[in-house]
């Protein structure tokens, strides 16, 4: 029997119950702020969970680092303890999965500074950095057509204009020195390998890499980075792999010692931490459930990746192209079929701003403290409270929140679009407060319909989405996902979804089984599944046609007091 470990800003929780002798796989999963580890079996069940906080720098605004060694340090910390207890001799495979963030190394392997003070300890670039706004209006510009492959526009958060702000701002200190630049889930599997290739879900999501013909020369010369292509990619990889296929040699003797594990187990090709996340729920057996996905191909369900940011992961067996929306790249997270990724950037740090920036944010931490709840569970109670005999929704009739405080990622594809708020009022108290939390998750969800509507305006047919990450575990982002989109909601079994898909990476790099997809029927289970209150959905649509979330279009009308009006001669279809 495992026993239980409780923590405070990180360390162990041991999962309980009866184990039966089998293999164990390590998943590594590095998001925005801390780094996370978990000890899952064959079943595709948590037995350890563990986590670390990351450092983050920010010297100016839109400028985001973090370090490379920090990162690993952490890794090093939380793997050891999930397996802790344990005969490791069970532990079979390892996989890691991250963000997708920009790692600079010299000739060395060591450490470059990605920052005007010359820290070369800070040598990452992170994903929500917007630094390099020039450098992609410029790339968008060129439209060179590998951007068809991004929903036809660059976004500022890919690797290439932040490769392209690099040379033209640290020449010296960093861009000349350089002899890697990685993704950080390439760097994390370099790390336990000395392996350097690199995963085809990074090149093909981040990187402008093709599956089916390579780099394009012309690419990298129009925008100015001829560099790559003289040294045969070298900096930034002509070694590429399958997400999930077996690394070198596997675990080297020195990363075992700093990871605790042992030497020579196998090491997967890794995914970005969204893909992961994708991985981890989207292949789970939904038979019983009367979803509408049962007995329909898995490219009828859309994952939904909540945490700081939301990623939207849709499957086809054919390219389908989707304005606005990323993709489609083949074999990026399922293999043998191509990916649209939608996104919605920072949507957990835009509701924690909304909240936290309240005047009433003092007396919810109070009342929160005392009843020994965190806040958001505190104000899912205060909304039901406050709502009387009406729905929930309803408390949000005349406020409404434009969520694009950090641009939109999809599918208008603008990243100078900004935040607003609408039907404000004097007061601030804390039934005000927890009104604007609502009305800040729901437009969050507005934002996911509208994503949901452009991709099946192009192609795709979706009809379940499955739910995971941090904003998953909240009941009210969960229940208004399910009402504004009208689509039912699947939560795993497993909460640490992205952890499970890291998993089953490490599951397939060891042969135990024989394909991704054998390993995501086997380890992705369905927990619990929300379905829509009908009863809400005039509400909602009512709330859909009065916002402005639906695309721009070029006959777009500005009124005498410079506002967009977005929609003058039509309104999104019912």
């Amino acid at each position: 029997m495992m026993g239980e470990q409780t923590r405070e800003g990180g360390g162990t929780i041991m999962l309980g119950g009866d184990q039966e002798p089998g293999n164990y796989y390590v998943g590594v999963d590095v998001g925005t702020g801390s780094v996370r580890a978990a000890l899952v079996d064959q079943r595709g069940i948590l037995l350890a969970f563990a986590d670390q906080p990351i450092n983050q720098w920010e010297p100016q605004f839109n400028h985001h680092e973090q370090s490379s060694e920090d990162i690993w340090a952490a890794c090093c910390v939380v793997t050891k303890q999930v397996v802790q207890g344990i005969d490791v001799n069970q532990i079979r495979g390892l996989g890691f999965d991250a963000t997708c963030s920009l790692v600079v190394l010299d000739k060395q392997f060591r450490p470059l500074p990605v920052n005007h003070e010359g820290d070369a300890h800070r040598n990452i670039i992170m994903w929500l950095d917007h630094r390099a706004v020039s450098q992609v209006r410029r790339i968008n510009e060129t439209k060179h057509s590998v951007l068809q492959f991004v929903g036809g526009v660059m976004s500022v958060e890919m690797q290439a204009p932040k490769l392209l702000w690099l040379k033209e701002n640290l020449r010296e200190t960093c861009w000349d020195k350089a002899g890697h630049f990685f993704d950080l889930p390439d760097f994390l599997s370099w790390k336990a390998t000395g392996v350097t290739a690199r995963s085809l879900c990074s090149l093909v999501c981040k990187w402008t890499y093709s599956a089916e013909k390579g780099w394009d020369d012309s690419f990298w010369k129009m925008i100015g980075l001829e560099d790559f292509v003289a040294d045969n990619y070298n900096k930034i990889g002509n070694q590429v792999l399958p997400p999930g296929a077996s690394l070198g040699n596997g675990l080297t003797p020195e990363a075992a010692k700093d990871l605790g594990l042992p030497a020579g187990i196998a090491v997967a090709a890794s995914l970005i931490d969204a893909h992961a996340g994708g991985l981890g729920v989207i292949g789970a057996d939904v038979r019983g459930y009367g979803l509408a996905c049962e007995g329909q191909p898995v490219t009828s369900r859309l994952a939904v990746i909540c945490g700081t940011s939301s990623c939207h992961m849709g499957i086809s067996k054919d390219p389908i192209f989707v304005p606005g929306v990323w993709g489609p790249y083949f074999s990026a997270m399922v293999p043998g079929f191509w990916l649209n990724e939608g996104g919605q950037s920072v949507t957990g740090k835009l509701i924690d701003h909304m909240v936290q920036g309240h005047a009433a944010f003092p007396e919810l931490q109070a009342k929160a403290t005392a009843r020994c709840q965190s806040v958001y569970a505190y104000l899912n109670s205060h909304l039901d409270l406050i709502k009387k005999a009406q729905p929930v929704g309803f408390l949000t009739v005349d406020l409404h929140v434009w969520p694009d405080f950090h641009g939109n990622r999809s599918p208008l594809a603008d990243l100078t679009l900004k935040g607003m708020v609408t039907g404000l009022k004097l007061s601030q108290d804390l039934d005000d407060l927890a009104i604007l939390y609502l009305a800040t998750v729901q437009a969050i969800a507005f934002g996911t319909r509208l994503i949901i509507e452009a991709m099946e305006a192009g192609g795709h047919s979706i009809s379940t989405l499955f739910l995971c990450g941090g904003l998953s575990k909240n009941p009210l982002f969960v229940q208004m996902h399910a009402d504004i989109t009208g689509m039912p909601v699947v939560l795993s079994q497993e909460v640490e979804s992205v952890l499970v898909g890291a998993a089953i990476l490490g599951a397939c790099a060891s042969g135990d089984f024989a394909s991704v997809q054998e390993a995501m029927a086997r380890m992705s289970k369905v927990g619990k599944v929300v379905f829509p209150r009908l009863e809400d959905k005039s509400l909602h649509q009512n709330s859909f046609l009065r916002t402005s979330f639906q695309t721009i279009p070029e006959s777009a009308e500005t009124c005498s007091t410079g506002i967009i009006n977005p929609h003058p001669t039509s309104a999104p279809p019912a």
